[in-house]
C-alpha cells in the first residue's frame, strides 16, 4: 500500500462493463480508508477491506486510502476520531466503523453489504 504525497491513494476496481444494478446493490461503491501510516493494524485493515470487497463487490468499488499522519487535515471531513476507520461514502448515507476490518460479519452489517453467495 503506497500512499501518495497528500497523503491519499485511490485503488478503483469500478468497470464501465460491469452490468447496472438496483436496489441495495449500488452500481458503484466508494470507500475511504483512514489510517496512521503503514503500521500492522492499517496494513491489515486494507487486506482485510480488499479481500471484503472482491468477496461481494468485486468490479464495482474504490478504496481510497487516506494516510493521516502525512494529511491530518483530512481527519475533519469525515469526523475521524480513532484509526483505521472504514467510511462508506457511496451509496447514501455515509457509515462508519472502526478497526482493522477483520470481523467480516460485523463490517458486512456496519456497511450494509450483501451477505456472500449462498448466505442469503
Amino acid at each position: 500500500m503506497k500512499i501518495n504525497h497528500r497523503g491519499h491513494r485511490r485503488i478503483n476496481t469500478a468497470r464501465a462493463d460491469q452490468p447496472k444494478t438496483t436496489g441495495r446493490r449500488a452500481d458503484k461503491w466508494i470507500l475511504r480508508l483512514y489510517v496512521a501510516g503503514q503500521t500492522p493494524k492499517s496494513l491489515a485493515a486494507f487486506a482485510n477491506l480488499r479481500q471484503l470487497c472482491e468477496s461481494r463487490l468485486a468490479g464495482r468499488y474504490i478504496i481510497e486510502i487516506v494516510d493521516l499522519t502525512k494529511a491530518p487535515q483530512l481527519a475533519q471531513n469525515d469526523q475521524i476520531v480513532a484509526l483505521p476507520t472504514l467510511v462508506r461514502k457511496i451509496p447514501a448515507p455515509i457509515k462508519r466503523i472502526i478497526g482493522d476490518l477483520s470481523n467480516v460479519e460485523r463490517v458486512t452489517l456496519a456497511m450494509d453489504m450483501d451477505p456472500a453467495p449462498g448466505k442469503k
